[in-house]
């Protein structure tokens, strides 16, 4: 059985969370501050975390990056706050999703679902190809394939495209794509992400107006889906 970390200073969020959870066959766990999540992390080893960013005693942020101290398991922020800045933060700490409040349960239980399934060990993952409907992304080789057709990519474009399609379903964040490709001077240089996507997106895929695999989330960053 899946074990869910609930971490909200809210009761009627957590008590709601808790039935729905527990109605669908999930283990949970709850915690209303940073220092009782982190301690119930540590004791109880759960699959996924679900966790508010307004805490009474340390934000939400912190909580992260004590989990990332040690963990890498899926954490899914549960926040009112709507400010891309505190998202992209929330992202760059190393949560792996993020949903608004108010929320819709079935939505919240896909990405869990996604999380934790994405979370789990991949046998030869260094010797990955990732396939789509009309591509496949070679790693080991650094080759692309499309319809049967090498496609040629410059270094960034691989570069970037290496970075989303080993995280895929997973939001990365701007800042992030543009340190690992670009390097750790890159912060706003956010127009180079949108020249380089639309040059893969016009090499990859089969619409590039309307892209399937390559999502743009505004003013936080983008998301590969296979």
């Amino acid at each position: 059985m899946t074990r869910v970390l609930v971490v909200d200073d809210e009761p009627q969020i957590v008590r709601a969370l808790v039935i729905n959870l527990k109605a669908r066959s999930y283990e949970v766990d709850s915690a209303h501050d940073g220092a009782s999540a982190l301690a119930a992390a540590a004791a109880r080893h759960p699959d996924v975390v679900v966790l508010d960013l307004g805490l009474p005693d340390m934000d939400g942020v912190e909580v992260i990056r004590g989990l990332r101290g040690w963990t890498r398991v899926p954490i899914i922020v549960l926040s009112a706050r709507h400010a891309s800045d505190e998202k992209v933060e929330a992202l760059d700490a190393g949560a792996d999703d993020y949903v608004t409040k108010p929320f819709g349960m079935d939505e919240l239980l896909a990405r869990m679902r996604a999380a934790v399934r994405r979370a789990e060990p991949v046998a030869g993952e260094d010797d990955a190809q990732i396939a789509t409907a009309t591509f496949t992304v070679d790693l080991a080789a650094k080759k692309v394939n499309r319809d049967g057709v090498d496609v040629r990519l410059t270094p960034t474009e691989w570069h970037l495209l290496e970075v989303l399609v080993r995280n895929p379903g997973r939001l990365v964040s701007q800042t992030r794509l543009l340190q690992e490709v670009w390097g750790p001077a890159y912060h706003k240089e956010t127009n180079y992400l949108r020249v380089y996507l639309a040059q893969l997106r016009r090499k990859l895929e089969a619409d590039p107006s309307h892209p399937r695999h390559f999502i743009t989330e505004p003013g936080m960053g983008y998301r590969f889906e296979p």
